[in-house]
């Protein structure tokens, strides 16, 4: 009896999985690929325990909600403040956790596998003077996030670029955002993305992130339309 009820509760657990809407993405190399930068560990818990528990969190708020079912990640981030109520902390939270790390995952590339091109080192002088002061900029914002957040680069309705700090899983997607846009880059400065090798030094861990940083995949997402 407790092998057939044991099957069974592995049976809907597994169904559920196959038909949720949102999934858990692979990365797009190996956990290892960005060391020395972000060690293997860091990377293997974040996906496989936070993220996860982001995507089971969002999919188990909008069960009674078939119509949303249907709809993207973007449109529900976007029309947030349109949700039932009961849920839109849940998808706020996790639907936000769930973007923001998908695009965490791929705005990252191994180090020296990628490099600033022309157009782009253009476009980041045009826009904050040079490409020094716009990591600069990049870094204070990510030292100056009390607590638990993200910092992001974001290109504006008029194609200008910003960089912008949201607190815990907000990105610039939601409505009530002080900087509206299309997020471009993403740091996570969550303690649990850099406290294992980086314990309280959260600037070392800033910094490092620009030897991972997937520049062709930036330059690409400013490019879209």
């Amino acid at each position: 009896m407790k092998r057939n009820i044991l099957f069974i509760s592995l049976w809907i657990t597994a169904t559920m999985l196959a038909t949720a809407q949102f999934k858990l993405p692979s990365l797009p190399y190996h956990y290892g690929a960005l060391e020395p930068y972000i060690d293997s560990t860091t990377m293997y818990i974040h996906l496989n325990n936070h993220h996860a528990a982001y995507v089971t969190n969002l999919n188990k708020a909008l069960e009674k909600y078939p119509d949303l079912q249907k709809k993207s990640l973007e449109e529900l981030l976007t029309g947030l403040d349109k949700l039932p109520a009961e849920i839109q902390t849940a998808v706020r939270n996790n639907g936000g956790g769930h973007y923001n790390h998908s695009l965490f995952w791929t705005v990252m590339a191994p180090a020296g596998t990628t490099t600033i091109s022309p157009a782009l080192e253009k476009l980041l002088i045009a826009n904050f003077g040079s490409v020094d002061a716009f990591k600069a900029d990049f870094e204070k914002a990510a030292l100056g996030r009390f607590g638990s957040g993200w910092v992001w680069l974001v290109k504006e309705k008029d194609g200008k670029l910003k960089i912008v700090s949201t607190a815990n899983q907000d990105n610039t997607l939601m409505p009530g955002s002080a900087v509206s846009g299309k997020p471009i880059l993403a740091l996570d400065v969550w303690e649990h993305a850099y406290y294992l090798k980086y314990q309280s030094k959260r600037a070392a861990y800033a910094k490092a992130f620009w030897s991972v940083v997937n520049w062709k995949e930036v330059e690409k997402r400013i490019n879209e339309k």
